[in-house]
């Protein structure tokens, strides 16, 4: 009989998280988000790309991939930190922009009464309970990530069309809205039951009608 123990089975992820240590998958997260705001600030200048950097539905994506960058986990101690990192992230993609726009010779202010800065507390917050429930092995919570993140998109979308595409164009705010129609369908489609289904949907639908209504209350 053959007594000898056969090594577990690793696989890809496994062998990933091995081989970058927790600290420096964060730090490159990190780093990630003051490049993002650099990027910005230098896509501002860009035709067809101002219009782009100057949306907040992308600094949210990033966000969120920033924190599954970061290796984010579920848990009673690691759901609160990642949601803190969310916030970390794009308030650093903030600090990245102002420092740019500021050494590009455009004056800008970073204060913590600013709209931006303010938006990004429960952004962030909600970025990072996105990662974490996007790598949940329900689907029902995936779903719901999905949902909340189409949500952000198709919201802003809407309220750009309604407020500002008059003076920036129509084409960015369409596109957006497309891709978080898309990312929803996606949702609802791959939910394996119909309680999936309607957690998907209804997050997306009711957090499109919250993300609109508060850019429209705000006047972000």
């Amino acid at each position: 009989m053959d007594t000898t123990m056969k090594a577990p089975a690793t696989t890809p992820e496994r062998v990933a998280c091995a081989a970058v240590p927790p600290a420096a998958r964060v730090t490159m997260a990190l780093t990630g988000s003051l490049l993002a705001g650099v990027l910005t600030s230098f896509g501002q200048a860009v035709p067809g790309l101002s219009t782009v950097s100057n949306s907040a539905g992308p600094w949210f994506v990033v966000a969120v991939l920033l924190c599954l960058l970061a290796g984010v986990r579920a848990g009673r101690v690691a759901l609160p930190l990642a949601m803190l990192l969310g916030v970390v992230l794009l308030e650093l993609m903030h600090v990245g922009y102002w420092a740019t726009t500021n050494l590009r010779g455009f004056p800008d202010v970073l204060s913590i009464t600013n709209f931006w800065v303010l938006m990004g507390i429960p952004a962030g917050v909600l970025a990072g309970a996105v990662a974490v429930a996007v790598r949940s092995a329900s689907v029902r919570w995936r779903g719901a990530a999905l949902g909340a993140t189409a949500a952000v998109l198709v919201g802003e979308g809407v309220r750009a069309l309604l407020q500002v595409a008059d003076t920036t164009g129509p084409v960015t705010w369409v596109v957006e809205i497309v891709v978080g129609v898309v990312l929803l369908a996606v949702a609802v489609l791959t939910a394996r039951d119909p309680l999936g289904r309607v957690v998907a949907l209804g997050v997306g639908v009711l957090g499109t009608v919250g993300v609109l209504a508060v850019y429209l209350a705000l006047g972000g």
